[in-house]
């Protein structure tokens, strides 16, 4: 059942990661019939992505990110990589936390490997969907820092996309600028004032295994 904010409002709770991706679904109608791919950020946001390719008769597809952590503060993000060497790096971190050239490559090569084994394993079932000239709809189950997610959609960017739009089930209130111009549209069902973290607002909040996301990617290989 919806549990209350501190204002006495209610708040949304989703049942588990499918529920949360068909009310999703709802807010991205207007998108159905246009050049859309779903980009689901693994492992968590595939299961809700999927929901809403479903419902928008998309492809589904994985998009592989991996944050560049500065070297003694790893949840500093400073970059981001991404498939296809593509890489994304934010030069005022790098400068303010005093990383060399070096460090950077390193750390960058680092991440880049695991985003190729992750990425392989992902793609057993068919290539990455191309998204030069489409629409990207990055999904994720939440929003927290909005870090990944605004990674993942420099990368989608990077690959081409004609529009990003970031799409979630909860956020905190006034997550927007968080991510800035690196989505063109932001579309979330639930903005809660009492967020303390995605989990709160799911029934089932268990971990999503790689296994799953291949079975999700899998079962969307030809849109409806």
């Amino acid at each position: 059942m919806p549990e209350m904010d501190a204002d006495g409002g209610r708040v949304m709770t989703f049942t588990d990661r499918d529920d949360a991706g068909r009310q999703l679904a709802r807010r991205l109608q207007y998108l159905r019939g246009q050049p859309v791919v779903v980009l689901g950020l693994p492992r968590g946001g595939v299961p809700v992505a999927a929901q809403v390719a479903r419902a928008l008769g998309a492809p589904l597809d994985v998009i592989v990110v991996r944050k560049l952590g500065t070297p003694f503060q790893p949840e500093l993000g400073m970059g981001a990589a991404g498939e296809d060497g593509v890489q994304v790096i934010n030069p005022e971190v790098v400068s303010h936390a005093g990383v060399t050239e070096n460090e950077l490559a390193a750390i960058a090569a680092r991440e880049q490997a695991q985003v190729a084994e992750r990425a392989r394993r992902y793609r057993v079932c068919r290539p990455r969907e191309p998204l030069t000239g489409r629409i990207a709809v990055v999904v994720d189950d939440g929003i927290a820092t909005g870090s990944t997610a605004r990674a993942a959609c420099q990368i989608a960017r990077a690959h081409g996309a004609a529009r990003v739009v970031l799409a979630v089930p909860v956020a905190p209130e006034g997550w927007e600028p968080r991510i800035g111009a690196d989505a063109d549209e932001f579309v979330c069902v639930d903005t809660p004032l009492d967020f303390f973290g995605i989990g709160q607002f799911y029934d089932d909040f268990s971990q999503t295994s790689d296994d799953a996301v291949i079975a999700c990617l899998s079962g969307a290989a030809t849109p409806e």
